[in-house]
């Protein structure tokens, strides 16, 4: 797609993956529209919102017709439709696919970030010469207490345990390089962690910070345990070897233990010491021994999956025409 970058201000192109916006899109609108104009960063960069992409992932409510109505009351809103649900990361990068701007911002439909904070993403890119820049949130999220804890401890284990201290930190309001992003956009496979696949290409990173809004107690979040569990196994998965690594530290850590067992029941049982081998020691090692191999196989088996799914193409997403305006909403009659 030929890019939007023009002499003038620094053009924005935002991206927001839509599944139940039905209530806060036109909130969000108002806000972008604001935008649309020339503004300036504290620091003094003049910089415009280009265009709005909204990529609708078959939600469940009334979002497909305000997008539409917001279509037609804004010219810098752009509609993408996805074929089937594939998710918030498939749509996003759906998104930035078909952006065009000199940065890309992706931004989430539930009002919990001030677009605004798009002047301050873009003074910390240039002072810091980032390619990639991601709110640095200074208060606590508006969730439960368990959810806050959970997400921080799931970042902290992929920090440590699968991006090697690279990441110290990563949310859905990011600025990442139009041509990045589009790259990224390109040649991620099916089920990858937006994150992670910008980890791949970005030379370096840098942290803004910013203040989260409520998102409003009409809106109901769409993440319940099963889907926030998918989306931690998915951040795995993508990780690359890592995970299998920890696996195989794992074996040799249960490999130790039971060497380190047996030496030990043998000397104790020559020395004529009362030894703890019996059947409620013999099951503790047999449990342990057998919920290791079937993590171990669990882990491999879910590799080979994500291998096999990209090996036969399956795509990470599919952009369809406005469903209401083709082939499926033809009436008796119509053409």
């Amino acid at each position: 797609m030929t890019p939007l970058h023009a002499p003038g201000p620094t053009r924005i192109s935002v991206v927001t993956p839509v599944y139940q916006g039905e209530r806060t899109l036109p909130v969000l609108a108002e806000e972008i529209a604001a935008l649309a104009t020339t503004q300036t960063s504290p620091e003094g960069h003049e910089w415009v919102v280009a265009e709005w992409l909204l990529v609708f992932d078959n939600g469940p409510d009334g979002s497909a017709d305000v997008m539409a109505s917001l279509a037609e009351a804004y010219p810098f809103v752009r509609p993408i439709w996805l074929s089937r649900n594939f998710g918030q990361h498939a749509a996003t990068l759906a998104g930035m696919a078909s952006s065009g701007g000199d940065w890309i911002v992706t931004l989430d439909e539930d009002g919990q970030h001030d677009p605004r904070d798009i002047g301050v993403f873009i003074d910390v890119a240039m002072r810091e010469q980032a390619q990639l820049v991601y709110a640095e949130p200074t208060n606590p999220a508006p969730h439960g207490a368990l959810r806050n804890l959970t997400s921080r401890g799931a970042k902290w284990f992929f920090s440590i345990f699968l991006a090697g201290g690279s990441v110290t930190t990563f949310q859905s309001y990011r600025l990442v390089l139009g041509e990045l992003g589009r790259s990224v956009a390109a040649y991620a496979g099916a089920g990858v962690y937006l994150d992670v696949a910008l980890g791949w290409v970005v030379g370096r990173h840098a942290h803004a910070p910013v203040a989260l809004r409520s998102e409003g107690e009409e809106r109901r979040s769409g993440y319940n345990l099963r889907r926030l569990l998918s989306h931690f196994w998915r951040l795995v998965l993508s990780s690359g070897t890592r995970a299998l690594r920890l696996v195989s530290v794992l074996g040799a850590i249960f490999a130790v233990a039971g060497v380190v067992f047996a030496i030990y029941v043998v000397i104790a049982t020559a020395l004529g010491a009362q030894t703890p081998v019996g059947w409620t020691s013999t099951m503790v090692v047999a449990l342990l021994g057998t919920g290791a191999i079937l993590l171990s196989l669990g882990v491999i088996a879910e590799y080979l999956g994500v291998a096999v799914g990209m090996a036969m193409g399956r795509p990470p997403y599919l952009i369809t025409s406005d469903p209401q305006n083709g082939p499926l909403a033809r009436r008796p009659g119509r053409r």
